[in-house]
């Protein structure tokens, strides 16, 4: 796998079982979107993502009555994967659920009350050792950085992040991670750059409110994308108004694009033009949708030209090549075998069981 990028080292902290930060791989995170309270509904759900490739899944804690149902999923889910709370408004909430097993705390001490709040906070989680994320967004940024700044500007994210990581630091407190997200592209990209040459903490990526995603996966490839490409970020949650789900498999993506890591198949396919004489987009298709939950990490293409198609595709290792009717399969460019369109599918599915048998995942 190409990937030419010097990723900045930063300091180790443990969520649970995983590691974030140092030599650990960048971490895929997403969030529950059933209700706290369903507890069987929210257990489900977290078992999806881990199984989609979800390495920390975060929960909402909304209220103090929250905690009990945060425990007994806890409980449920035995360490399969991190569990962090979510906590907004209410300090109290967070030295409650600090006592029920959760592997971390994501806590925004712009709306959690001041230093004192924070402090007690701080005090629960070194009880239980757990990890805290500062979590610092445009959308409750603390007043005086707003008049400082004359609005929310990645410069004030950066103070508000540096404030409270001192704050940490003169609690004896290093066990942290930390975050400025914005919903604004470049503002989001210039801040996380800025704050990573002032810190060695480990950094959550995301851009905020990224929205459904039609327009929600570009803003995250990009705002995320950028700094994983520079080196920048330990860990990532791809926030959209979708499936929880989908999050998880466009952070993959991401990963996969820049050569970073590998999860599932990665399919290439031609744009088609006036030379593909086959349905080509609706073969695409159909290969993309049987092979969505296909653990392999291999690359698959899908080619709209008999001639140029596995030479253009020769990184792949399978694919197809259609022409009139027709087409091959080939391996790593050498073609293999002519079959007819209708076989195309079938045939290309059977190649990718014995490259499975191949690399023993059978």
């Amino acid at each position: 796998m190409y990937n030419p990028i010097k990723r900045k080292r930063t300091r180790e902290v443990k969520i649970g079982k995983i590691g974030v930060g140092g030599n650990n791989p960048i971490r895929v995170q997403s969030m529950t979107t059933t209700k706290t309270e369903d507890v069987e509904s929210t257990v489900n759900q977290i078992i999806q993502l881990y199984e989609a490739g979800c390495e920390i899944v975060r929960i909402a804690v909304p209220s103090r009555n929250h905690v009990q149902y945060v425990k007994d999923i806890v409980r449920r889910i035995n360490g399969l994967v991190p569990i962090v709370a979510d906590i907004h408004f209410d300090y109290k909430i967070a030295i409650m659920v600090a006592d029920v097993g959760v592997n971390k705390i994501r806590i925004n001490p712009g709306n959690i009350g001041g230093f004192q709040k924070v402090r007690e906070v701080i005090s629960a989680c070194k009880a239980n050792n757990i990890p805290i994320r500062i979590g610092v967004n445009s959308g409750s940024l603390e007043r005086d950085l707003i008049d400082k700044y004359n609005g929310v500007t990645a410069d004030a994210l950066v103070e508000s992040a540096l404030r409270w990581l001192d704050f940490f630091d003169k609690e004896g407190y290093l066990n942290v991670v930390v975050s400025v997200k914005s919903a604004i592209v470049p503002q989001m990209i210039e801040a996380y750059r800025k704050l990573s040459e002032k810190t060695d903490v480990p950094l959550h990526l995301g851009v905020t409110e990224a929205g459904t995603p039609k327009s929600g996966i570009i803003k995250s490839a990009i705002g995320i994308g950028s700094l994983l490409y520079d080196g920048i970020g330990d860990t990532f949650r791809v926030s959209l108004t979708a499936d929880p789900l989908e999050e998880v498999r466009v952070a993959w993506e991401i990963l996969k694009a820049l050569g970073i890591r590998s999860r599932g198949v990665d399919i290439i396919a031609c744009p088609t033009c006036g030379r593909t004489k086959i349905d080509l987009i609706s073969l695409a298709e159909k290969v993309e949708k049987v092979l969505e939950n296909e653990k392999i990490p291999i690359k698959v293409a899908v080619m709209g030209c008999e001639v140029n198609g596995p030479g253009e595709a020769s990184m792949a290792d399978v694919g197809i090549a259609a022409g009139k009717g027709q087409g091959v399969i080939f391996r790593k460019g050498i073609p293999i075998k002519r079959l007819k369109e209708e076989e195309l599918l079938n045939g290309l599915l059977e190649e990718i069981e014995k490259i499975k048998e191949e690399m023993g995942y059978k």
